[in-house]
């Protein structure tokens, strides 16, 4: 396999709290969820400022301080650079991109208020902004390095080329892509390839395409459905194992990030650590997202 990196220390499965807003949970419930993770070797969280419209790092981080020793057990990730049009950004007149050097450092100070933490594991910019400067923004995160406030950066949604300007200033410790049986572009569009030139190990979103997987009623869901369940069926494991499997499969070795309230959804996930597709299984599944062959 490449020689991938993983230097912020994340878990192989990924926590996303993007819902965790809608999930109406007491402080108690939160924490329950957080520690329910750990036990099953999830200790990476992946978080955005934006998220249940700037409140979702609050509410994590309300649950840590219940017990604040956790904090040594995990990694915060988070993401800045965009600015919604929201009721908790008032200033905010039309949803836009900024990574500039003030605004990127007030989202780090804010993110860490809120998750009542004295750093961030990891920091992505969450959309490519076209007025991206790439020298100043090299700077600024060598500045929140220097002062201890951010360990490792990335990117997040960036395209190869998007990617390359800011990887020559400042090495870059992931990219977050979304990719799924459902979403294949990575594979074929030269970002993996560059993760794999890089030896960065990129983290996936919503690899079940946010459900659509298992519940999806189109032509393409419902074959790619199909082939999962009968390949799970087959091996003895259960579908999202598979998919995290598949995943988990290319040279790449991606870190999946599963956004559920269910620990057996992360913990199905983690199994895949214990299973290893072969190159024809791998292509099947390819061969059922792609509805044809490989030429």
């Amino acid at each position: 396999m490449a020689r991938m990196h993983n230097p912020a220390g994340l878990s192989p499965i990924v926590a996303g709290a993007w819902r965790l807003a809608e999930w109406g949970w007491t402080p108690q419930q939160r924490l329950a969820w957080i520690e329910a993770n750990l036990d099953i070797g999830v200790s990476s969280f992946d978080h955005a400022d934006i998220y249940g419209g700037y409140a979702v790092e609050s509410l994590f981080g309300e649950a840590l301080a219940l017990q604040p020793a956790l904090r040594q057990r995990i990694q915060l990730v988070s993401k800045c650079g965009i600015k919604l049009v929201s009721p908790a950004r008032p200033g905010h007149a039309v949803k836009h991109y900024d990574t500039s050097a003030a605004h990127v450092r007030t989202s780090v100070e804010q993110s860490l208020r809120n998750l009542r933490t004295d750093h961030l594991d990891l920091l992505l910019i969450h959309r490519p902004d076209c007025l991206l400067d790439p020298d100043e923004l090299a700077d600024t995160f060598e500045a929140l390095r220097r002062e201890g406030k951010v360990r490792y950066f990335g990117v997040s949604n960036f395209t190869p080329s998007q990617l390359a300007p800011l990887h020559r200033r400042i090495a870059l410790a992931t990219t977050q892509i979304e990719c799924s049986p459902l979403h294949l572009d990575p594979l074929h569009d030269g970002t993996l390839d560059q993760c794999v030139d890089l030896g960065l190990r990129p983290m996936i979103w919503s690899p079940l395409a946010g459900g659509r997987v298992f519940t999806g009623q189109d032509e393409r869901a419902q074959r790619v459905r199909g082939t999962v369940q009968a390949m799970a069926h087959e091996l003895g494991i259960a579908p999202i194992t598979l998919i995290s499997a598949w995943l988990r499969r290319h040279p790449s070795q991606p870190l999946p990030i599963l956004g559920s309230r269910r620990i057996d959804v992360a913990r199905e996930a983690m199994a895949a650590l214990n299973v290893t597709l072969d190159a024809q299984q791998w292509y099947r599944l390819w061969e059922a997202a792609a509805g044809r062959e490989v030429p």
